[in-house]
């Protein structure tokens, strides 16, 4: 079957191409019955208009920008792999497309952002793993273009924003381990000038003040948002001279590289030494053993920012945009009481 044209839809319709172009694309000088007809005739054909025509026309670009994390971020990160899936997944709804950036350092991430909005590419930005002093987001700010963070900053109360509640995660993880008969927990944080890796770090201390434990001098280790930087800060952890018998993990991807370091150590996960994650991604399910993780749904996160910044673009107040949700702790095979003395 021929595609249908713009052409041969003016002529079954018997109006001119421009007047049945305005009809599709909403333009207010077309009356209401005119748009009707032309609506019918567009299901009846099975017309499909041009989009870059239609973008042209309308200087709607349909498209969002999503710019990597340059410190923390790359393409091949599970995390950002279902969180980008669910993001594509919104905007496929509306038609509407993504875009990826992969900048080089700071400067080079804020001159792309500007770029992106400066040119008309894209209709808004999501922003992740924001700081606490986030200059993307006073930049997407300065600029006036939607934009939602998946995170929040120091000051967040003016913009969309979709997070989890970190400290209450790291909170309820500590609470579990000393419900197993932990004492000696240690934690493998990011960066703490990440927002997300400063709540989830105090997550952790109250946890252990509610169970009445003390933070051990050394429990405490920074790392990477990656294998090797998990497996670097448990063998700092495991070389201590009373080493932690459990560690809770910034993130799935660190916890995965501490897990590797203990059976490198000859210890099995969960055994001698428990371990829980935090993210829930997929591949959890599939480590050696299967990983013990504070959970929520990665894919179904990026759909919601997606759904959050598509209301931004359409006009809704910050206030209005903002959603907190809460992990759950995932039990799989990676936690287990302590080692008899």
């Amino acid at each position: 079957m021929s595609k249908v044209s713009l052409k041969s839809l003016s002529q079954h319709l018997g109006l001119a191409e421009g007047t049945v172009s305005r009809a599709i694309n909403g333009y207010p000088d077309i009356s209401e019955r005119t748009r009707e007809r032309v609506r019918r005739a567009v299901v009846e054909l099975g017309y499909r208009p041009n989009s870059n025509a239609r973008r042209l026309a309308t200087g709607n670009a349909e498209c969002v920008g999503y710019v990597l994390p340059w410190r923390q971020g790359h393409i091949s990160d599970p995390f950002l792999g279902e969180m980008l899936d669910g993001l594509s997944a919104a905007l496929a709804e509306r038609h509407w497309d993504l875009t990826i950036s992969v900048p080089r350092s700071e400067e080079d991430e804020l001159a792309i952002i500007t770029r992106l909005a400066e040119s008309g590419r894209v209709n808004g930005i999501v922003l992740s793993r924001t700081l606490i002093r986030d200059r993307r987001v006073e930049c997407v700010r300065a600029l006036g273009i939607p934009f939602v963070t998946h995170g929040r900053t120091g000051n967040s109360d003016d913009h969309a924003w979709f997070d989890i509640d970190n400290f209450a995660a790291f909170r309820e993880a500590v609470h579990h381990l000393a419900g197993l008969g932990h004492a000696r927990i240690a934690c493998i944080h990011g960066r703490l000038d990440y927002n997300f890796a400063t709540q989830r770090w105090m997550g952790f201390q109250q946890g252990l003040k509610d169970c009445g434990l003390e933070l051990v001098p050394g429990y405490k280790a920074q790392s990477k948002m990656n294998q090797d930087g998990g497996s670097w800060a448990m063998m700092d952890l495991m070389q201590l001279k009373r080493p932690p018998t459990a560690v809770v993990c910034v993130s799935d991807l660190v916890a995965v590289g501490a897990m590797k370091a203990i059976r490198e150590a000859g210890m099995r996960p969960g055994r001698e030494i428990s371990v829980i994650g935090y993210d829930g991604l997929l591949l959890g399910e599939h480590t050696d053993p299967p990983l013990t993780t504070m959970a929520y749904p990665v894919h179904e996160t990026g759909r919601t920012i997606g759904e959050m910044l598509l209301a931004a673009i359409d006009g809704a107040k910050p206030s209005d945009n903002q959603q907190l949700r809460r992990a759950e702790l995932l039990r799989r095979e990676s936690d287990g009481p302590p080692p008899a003395a």
